[in-house]
């Protein structure tokens, strides 16, 4: 006979073996115990367990959600993580069944990500004090990360090695440990030379370090100041739009296919394993098609 364990143990048992499984971080396993804290309090107003919840109850607690004013996005993340657990539980025995089993996830329509105009960018690129070698330092990481669309991440923890400039590429090791080779343009191979002349060993002082981009104690910097940083020149460029580093990857993407990409290219570069998650973008494809339509077609 299964010994009764508590809702929070059992919570954290389930949570204990998917960070052994899947490795995830610390905040989508703090996003999961949220998720599922809430579903056992809403359970627990109805009377009922965890473990004993049945289907009709998860469908009450969806509808609740819906009119509580909930998210769709949010509520499908809650519902794919109700899912998991009981199919953890389906698992360890503790229950004969799943609940959640033919619960269908509430549709979600993809939106557009927020991305920056081609002006936008040139104001942003040119608002960095190229004299000071803090600034010389800003402006060549713009660059670089509008250059070739790496992640915040990828961009702050380059190395000296990463970089070919005689090639004038970069190599990237990107989500799952994979490597990735992505060409950078001109403008960002010239920028890039500059500020490894001018800059680089002035911030360093003669110590050294193996990062492209260090702090001012020639550490690498974080993904968090960077994103200071940038704020910091949004704000002098006297751009109007929130802006994150992600904002600047979203504009390489939408830039390049609005210049005639091709779709599976901008996933290469983007270093995204599947299709479909570039498939985001497909709007911006189809509003280049519609204009030239619109621009050229002699009954438009």
């Amino acid at each position: 006979m299964q010994i009764p364990l508590s809702e929070a143990a059992l919570i954290d048992r389930f949570l204990d073996a998917i960070w052994m499984e899947r490795g995830l971080s610390q905040n989508t396993l703090s996003s999961y115990r949220r998720d599922l804290v809430s579903l056992a309090r809403y359970l627990q107003s109805e009377s009922i367990t965890l473990l004993e919840a049945s289907e009709v109850h998860l469908r009450a607690c969806l509808s609740w959600r819906f009119e509580q004013k909930y998210n769709r996005r949010s509520t499908a993340r809650f519902l794919s993580c109700a899912r998991g657990f009981y199919r953890y539980l389906l698992r360890e025995n503790i229950l004969q069944y799943d609940p959640s089993v033919t619960i269908e996830n509430p549709k979600l329509v993809a939106a557009p990500p927020k991305t920056l105009s081609e002006a936008d960018v040139e104001a942003l690129l040119a608002a960095p004090d190229i004299e000071d070698p803090i600034g010389l330092r800003d402006r060549a990481m713009i660059e670089v990360l509008y250059a070739s669309g790496l992640r915040v991440s990828e961009l702050v923890s380059l190395t000296m090695t990463q970089v070919n400039l005689r090639q004038g590429v970069v190599r990237v090791m990107g989500k799952g440990s994979k490597e990735r080779l992505v060409p950078m343009g001109e403008e960002a191979l010239e920028w890039l030379t500059r500020y490894m002349r001018d800059s680089r060993p002035i911030l360093l002082k003669g110590r050294p370090a193996e990062v492209l981009f260090p702090s001012l104690r020639a550490q690498m910097m974080t993904r968090q100041t960077f994103w200071h940083r940038l704020k910091y020149w949004t704000q002098v460029a006297g751009i109007q739009k929130a802006l994150s580093p992600h904002t600047l990857r979203h504009a390489f993407a939408t830039h390049l296919l609005n210049h005639g990409a091709d779709l599976r290219v901008v996933q290469l570069l983007l270093g995204h394993s599947d299709l479909s998650t570039t498939q985001i973008y497909t709007h911006v494809a189809k509003q280049r098609l519609q204009d030239l339509h619109s621009a050229h077609h002699p009954r438009a």
